[in-house]
């Protein structure tokens, strides 16, 4: 994919204009310096205006004085500005700024947020073309999501850490994590799964999950027919006995006309076959109003029952308080008994005086007012008895109808045991021929050309058509197809290199994420070979394999490679003239592989035609590689010269 940097902004939070780094499309970009001027700062501010989850950029100097970061980026699109503010003491920031045209101005003061990084890392994923879809269907997350604008950049990177590692080949494979989701994603960067190969890989486990269902709807109509088969003998004679063939019929041997007779007796009409409710003299008939008046009696009685009852209770309540009356009265009978007394004067009640008559002719009252509820009480009493045996009348008389009601339908029923029969013949013959109908639908749906197999052959040959498609066993072919071509691009690159055999053919583990060296007699891991020359070798022929292989055709892997500090297997603390070779070898000699590693670089960069940039972060400076094809000076930070400009600490 064309993606090349043009321009590395810094945004001081001072409020000045902002530092720029420019660099050159389709060359080799070279920022020579000093230790501690900011060289590894790059390709981690790089990744976090990518849209890193963290933020990598060292703290100190560089976090203190920086606002916010920013790239200036060609592709295909034209150009695109990203900006990513510093997360402060947060470990990362979502808020970005994104300005794209055919030509942009980086911004004189910090940008203001007006995009997230999710949504950049969107962008990026449709501007790389990448498919939506996961690597596999039933996985829902994890190793086997869907392949990321951000999962490629382990192709891109190579920070002082991993350019000479013997235990890591590529960027961010030191964690488990992305070194899982890289193996998974090798295949799709490879090119031997693309996203149309992906697309049928997911509709053949759809299609594959519907035909394991239709199977096993298939399998089980199947069983029951099995199950069914043997009663057919039986079945046929049930539907002799209901009368749904012809008496004379012959019982076939064969299944085919097993079938065709079962059919027969399944279509036959059965209101021919059982007694109708005509035919039975009007009994039915009969036995049907019966019912009906049984059920309106029924209701009558419960009606009549109920009055009955509330009206039993109603005297009930009556008795209980004429009793109460009489008890009053029997209390209050003394007040009158006083009343004759006091005519008497020298009786000593007399002497009670006028508050004493007074509350004698209360009780008086009362008692002449309990006497009149006494004498009104019996003619209540009378009128509720005779309700109460008009009210009997009535439930005697229901009851009565309900009882002849009930003994004439025992009557049909004891006298017409035709009925009983005629009932439950019919019944069974329902429940034969629904069972019949239900047994020949299953077994039409096991037979050829039913619409079950019928489904069925679509699906797989549905599934057939999209494994012409995609297949596990042609990804695997078109992998070892294309790391047999990675291989061999490498093999031409390592003779240019420092490498102890340069002739040795590798291989490109994705298992384990490295390379072997093969031998005549051995073959060897990364990490069991000695010297760090080495392992610069094969991480620079590796990478710029890979690359060669991505620029064939449209790829997703952006054209970029960052190396930062390749010398450092030679010149560990510089070039300084006092400072001793790495190797013990002679400082010509490592300095002369030091320019082979530019030289090589820069060749590959070449043969892109402009389709493939570099950016080499190194203490080497145009002495070392000057005068080399395709490789240029973008910066040299040394003494107050650096990546944060000394004013603005």
């Amino acid at each position: 994919m064309h993606f090349q940097i043009l321009k590395l902004i810094l945004w001081p939070k001072n409020g000045g204009e902002p530092r720029i780094v420019e660099f050159h499309p389709g060359l080799v970009n070279v920022i020579s310096g000093s230790s501690k001027t900011g060289k590894s700062a790059v390709i981690p501010i790089i990744d976090y205006c990518l849209g890193s989850g963290k933020c990598s950029i060292p703290v100190g100097t560089i976090r203190t004085a920086c606002a916010w970061f920013g790239l200036l980026i060609e592709t295909l699109e034209g150009q695109k500005l990203l900006a990513r503010r510093e997360p402060g003491d947060a470990r990362q920031t979502g808020d970005m700024y994104l300005a794209e045209g055919a030509t942009l101005e980086v911004p004189m003061h910090a940008p203001e947020k007006n995009i997230t990084a999710d949504a950049v890392k969107r962008k990026l994923d449709a501007l790389a073309g990448l498919s939506q879809l996961g690597l596999d269907p039933n996985a829902d997350s994890g190793f086997q999501s869907r392949v990321s604008f951000r999962d490629l950049l382990a192709f891109t990177f190579q920070p002082q850490y991993i350019v000479a590692n013997p235990m890591v080949l590529f960027f961010n494979a030191d964690t488990s994590e992305h070194r899982e989701k890289l193996k998974a994603i090798f295949p799709y960067v490879l090119g031997a799964l693309t996203p149309e190969m992906l697309l049928a890989k997911w509709e053949i486990d759809r299609l594959q999950r519907e035909a394991r269902r239709k199977e096993a709807a298939l399998e089980a109509a199947k069983k029951a027919v099995n199950a069914w088969q043997v009663e057919t003998q039986a079945l046929l004679r049930q539907a002799l006995e209901f009368g749904l063939l012809p008496i004379a019929t012959q019982m076939p041997s064969e299944w085919p006309d097993v079938v065709d007779l079962l059919r027969q007796a399944a279509e036959a009409d059965t209101r021919q076959s059982f007694t109708t409710v005509e035919s039975i003299d009007g009994t039915l008939a009969r036995l049907q109003e019966l019912r009906q008046l049984e059920s309106q009696a029924s209701t009558n009685l419960t009606e009549k029952r109920q009055a009955y009852n509330e009206l039993q209770r109603l005297l009930v309540s009556s008795s209980s308080y004429g009793d109460a009356i009489l008890i009053q009265r029997d209390r209050l009978n003394i007040s009158e008994w006083l009343r004759r007394r006091v005519s008497d004067s020298g009786d000593p009640l007399v002497a009670m005086g006028s508050v004493g008559r007074t509350k004698l002719d209360t009780l008086t009252q009362a008692l002449a007012g309990i006497e009149i509820e006494m004498r009104s009480q019996p003619s209540l009493s009378h009128t509720f008895d005779k309700e109460r045996l008009r009210l009997r009348e009535e439930v005697e008389h229901a009851t009565a109808t309900l009882t002849a009601v009930r003994q004439e339908i025992t009557l049909l029923e004891q006298k017409s045991k035709e009925v009983q029969g005629a009932l439950f013949r019919q019944d069974r013959l329902e429940r034969f021929v629904g069972g019949l109908q239900q047994a020949l639908i299953s077994l039409d749906r096991t037979q050829e050309g039913s619409d079950l197999t019928t489904e069925l052959d679509r699906l797989r040959e549905r599934i057939n058509e999209l494994r012409k498609i995609y297949s596990e066993r042609e990804v695997e072919r078109k992998t070892q197809n294309a790391l047999q071509i990675i291989q061999n691009m490498a093999s031409t690159i390592l003779p240019l290199l420092d490498a102890e055999w340069p002739e040795a053919p590798i291989l490109l583990l994705l298992d384990d994420l490295t390379i072997r060296v093969i031998h005549p007699d051995r073959s060897d891991y990364l990490w069991e070979i000695g010297s760090g020359a080495n392992w610069l070798a094969y991480h620079v022929a590796v990478t710029l394999a890979l690359h060669r292989f991505f620029l064939v055709g449209h790829h997703p892997v952006p054209g970029l490679l960052v190396y930062d500090q390749p010398s450092q297997v030679y010149f560990p603390r510089g070039f300084a003239a006092d400072d001793e070779s790495g190797t013990g070898r002679g400082r010509d000699k490592d300095i002369a592989a030091v320019r082979s590693v530019f030289e090589t670089i820069g060749k590959e960069v070449m043969r892109s035609e402009g389709r493939l940039q570099a950016i080499v972060l190194d203490h080497a400076a145009t002495d070392v590689w000057g005068g080399l094809t395709g490789v240029t000076l973008t910066e040299e930070w040394r003494d107050d010269i650096k990546l944060v400009p000394v004013d603005w600490l």
